[in-house]
């Protein structure tokens, strides 16, 4: 969009082109201006209370914001909402201004039809989130926040028991909300984090603030969702992710995918951020960035892993990041060890289109006693290759992250309508089924890291109905990362006081 400086009581203001009178006026693009006139919030000025739910506490775009356009340049002029260049520019250096991004490559030009420059540069990073380029505004609030009354009674309607190990890191959780601190749960598989939370995150919103459970994964936030809803019916829970990013209504209690952070800024006194160490995640700085630019200035983070970074363990030793230790699971029982076994040259069998024997006769045990199975495969095209060779066997299915009936199967998975399901790792965390068994064909390939293989272990036994289960790492040797998954799993247990024989 263009803009145009004009004169006016307040001195020289912004004004975008739509609203503007004169033809001889000049316009530019928004990066050509050397400043953004930020105005003093008028009190007199009649605001829209939707416009400002709507923003809110988030950074969005003009074609995000169903209001007229001089209906927002009115709100702007009166000092109750800024515009913000989406890209900045400093030394020929480039960054977007909504994820982070501020990687060259990831930068791209085109021949712009609202600005009319012939290279508008634009962020690629978060270009799935609608265009940021250099001649788009961002735009977030500023004028006044709602007060939020603080209450003595409880949102919380969950009626389930915490265990011993559980109550007390509830109330370690408890002592840091509404503090800005840091804190990690270094919690195994299946020791009930989710339930955990509950207590705090209660506490938080009687104390009127605003809270975000954040997750990499949308399997993980379509999984939550419900159980929040149940568990804090009164509090208008909203649950972001690919497809539903809709705010329709302000919530004081937001789930959300940290791709869809990106649209907030300043918005969450405590943010939660579950499975920190997941891909993306954790290798993408811009999600990173997106968590940090959500959260206000004196927020509380607190951080959920079962498998946390080298880097979070080094934090956790030099004292630098609080941490929760629960190496139990919440039904008491130990973490299922993986075995190992060789199953031959697995990758040269399945290009001929065969499936190694043990293998085989793995999938007839299970289909034949009726115990459901997930079975982890590498690649979507081993996969592909492993679904064509037992197609002829009821009750088998596939999933990969494209599949876009995936969350269907995980329901039918769910229900028992599906007997096996084999799947890339984009189910290794997120997914909670009772009495399932794991397998692993090809547990040596480099996608299974020491952390997949340790939360594909978790899969298994994470019912107090079923607490055991079989977890197989189907390989043609063994690979560090397969050692070092037994190993800390071993040690959780040692940790929890079940020895190391299990």
């Amino acid at each position: 969009m263009r803009f145009a400086s004009v004169s006016s009581q307040k001195g020289s203001t912004l004004c975008p082109e739509p609203l503007v009178q004169t033809s001889n006026t000049s316009l530019q693009s928004l990066n050509l201006l050397p400043e953004i006139n930020m105005f003093p919030l008028d009190p007199s000025f009649s605001y829209n209370q939707d416009l400002q739910f709507h923003l809110l506490g988030r950074h969005l775009l003009f074609d995000e914001l169903p209001f007229p356009i001089e209906q927002i340049h009115s709100h702007y002029l009166h000092g109750y909402l800024l515009y913000e260049k989406g890209i900045a520019t400093s030394k020929n250096h480039l960054s977007c201004q909504r994820c982070g991004n501020d990687d060259p490559s990831l930068f791209a030009s085109f021949a712009c039809f609202r600005c009319k420059e012939d290279s508008c540069v634009y962020c690629r990073k978060c270009i799935m989130m609608g265009r940021v380029s250099q001649c788009t505004p961002l735009i977030r609030w500023t004028g006044p926040v709602p007060n939020v009354a603080l209450t003595s009674h409880s949102f919380l309607e969950w009626e389930g028991t915490l265990s011993e190990l559980q109550k007390q890191a509830s109330k370690q959780m408890c002592g840091v909300v509404g503090k800005p601190k840091e804190l990690l749960v270094w919690a195994v598989c299946g020791a009930g984090k989710t339930e955990i939370l509950f207590e705090a995150i209660d506490r938080a919103l009687q104390q009127g603030l605003r809270v975000c459970l954040a997750s990499p994964r949308t399997d993980v936030i379509t999984e939550l969702s419900p159980r929040f809803e149940r568990a804090f019916p009164k509090a208008g829970v909203v649950s972001l992710y690919g497809g539903h990013s809709e705010l329709a209504a302000p919530s004081p209690l937001v789930l959300s995918t940290t791709h869809q952070l990106f649209r907030f800024e300043e918005a969450f006194d405590v943010i939660i951020v579950d499975e920190v160490d997941a891909f993306p995640y954790s290798f993408d700085p811009t999600l990173q960035f997106a968590v940090k630019k959500a959260a206000t200035d004196q927020a509380t983070r607190i951080y959920l892993s079962a498998t946390p970074s080298k880097k979070m363990k080094r934090r956790v030793h030099t004292k630098q990041l609080e941490v929760i230790h629960i190496s139990r699971r919440f039904h008491g029982y130990p973490l299922p060890v993986p075995e190992f076994k060789w199953c031959g040259n697995w990758s040269k069998l399945l290009k001929k289109g065969r499936i190694p024997p043990i293998i085989h006769k793995w999938i007839d045990n299970k289909l034949t006693s009726g115990v459901q199975s997930f079975l982890f495969v590498p690649t979507i095209d081993d996969l592909t290759t492993i679904h064509s060779i037992l197609k002829e066997y009821p009750g088998i299915d596939s999933v990969h992250a494209s599949d876009l009936d995936r969350i269907e199967k995980i329901r039918r998975f769910r229900k028992g309508e599906i007997r096996m399901l084999l799947t890339t790792t984009i189910l290794e965390r997120g997914v909670t089924v009772p009495g399932i068994d794991v397998g692993v064909i090809g547990a040596d390939h480099e996608v299974f890291s020491s952390n997949a293989l340790v939360q594909i272990a978790g899969r298994v036994g994470r019912s107090i109905g079923d607490p055991y289960g079989e977890v197989v790492y189907f390989h043609y040797g063994k690979t560090t990362a397969m050692v070092s998954a037994k190993r800390e799993i071993k040690s959780h247990n040692q940790r929890a006081g079940f020895g190391t024989s299990r």
